[in-house]
């Protein structure tokens, strides 16, 4: 039965959120600034990819574009 309080009593605070492992924004941007110089951006180029990095969305893929793939075709029938 102790075991199981103090698996619980783990658990509880493995999820307490943990403010220390945020990103700071100085961090965010300094990232955003090392992408920017990555890809060699000026500009206008530049001023809009550090906005969109600095924005607090979330997505890592982008934006869906285009078509989606065609389905794999079907497999060959089963020879008896």
């Amino acid at each position: 039965m102790a075991r199981y309080a103090v698996v619980a009593a783990m658990l509880a605070i493995m999820l307490v959120p943990v403010p220390s492992l945020a990103v700071t924004a100085k961090d965010k941007m300094a990232t955003c600034k090392f992408g920017a110089d990555d890809q060699k951006l000026t500009g206008k180029a530049r001023a809009a990819f550090m906005k969109k990095c600095m924005s607090n969305k979330d997505e890592p893929r982008g934006a869906a574009t285009g078509v989606p793939p065609p389905p794999p075709p079907p497999p060959p029938p089963a020879q008896h």
